[in-house]
C-alpha cells in the first residue's frame, strides 16, 4: 500500500506565498518522480510542476518564475514553494508520485487527497 500526503495548504492574500509538501511512504520499489497539479472545479486537473530522481524539475508556464519544486524524490519528500500568489492560482493542489510498488513489475501514478489553496484578492 501506498500513501501520499500533502499539507501546507490554506488561505492568504495576493502577492502572499504558502508552502506545500508532500510525502510519500509504503511498499515502494522505485520513485521515479514526484509533481504537483492543480484543479478548479468544472476544470481538467493540470500539472504545475515536477521533479525526477535526478533533480531535474519543470514548471509550468503560468507559475513560471513564481513556484518552485524541490525536494529530494529518493526520500519520497518534495515541497511546492509558492511565491507571488494570485486570485487564478486558487484550486485544490495534489500530489503525485510516479512509482512501482514492492512485489509488482509496472509503474504506477499515486496520488494524495489534496490541499485547498485560496488566494484572496
Amino acid at each position: 500500500q501506498v500513501q501520499v500526503v500533502e499539507s501546507g495548504g490554506g488561505l492568504v492574500q495576493a502577492g502572499g506565498s504558502l508552502r506545500l509538501t508532500c510525502a510519500v511512504s509504503g511498499s515502494i520499489r522505485d520513485i521515479y518522480a514526484m509533481a504537483w497539479y492543480r484543479q478548479v472545479p468544472g476544470k481538467r486537473r493540470e500539472v504545475v510542476a515536477r521533479i525526477t530522481s535526478d533533480g531535474t524539475t519543470n514548471n509550468a508556464d503560468s507559475v513560471k518564475d513564481r513556484f518552485t519544486v524541490f525536494g529530494d524524490v529518493a526520500k519520497k519528500m518534495v515541497y511546492l514553494q509558492m511565491n507571488s500568489l494570485k486570485s487564478e492560482d486558487t484550486a485544490v493542489y495534489y500530489c503525485n508520485a510516479d512509482i512501482s510498488p514492492v512485489g509488482l513489475n509496472i509503474r504506477i501514478d499515486a496520488w494524495g487527497q489534496g490541499t485547498q489553496v485560496t488566494v484572496s484578492s
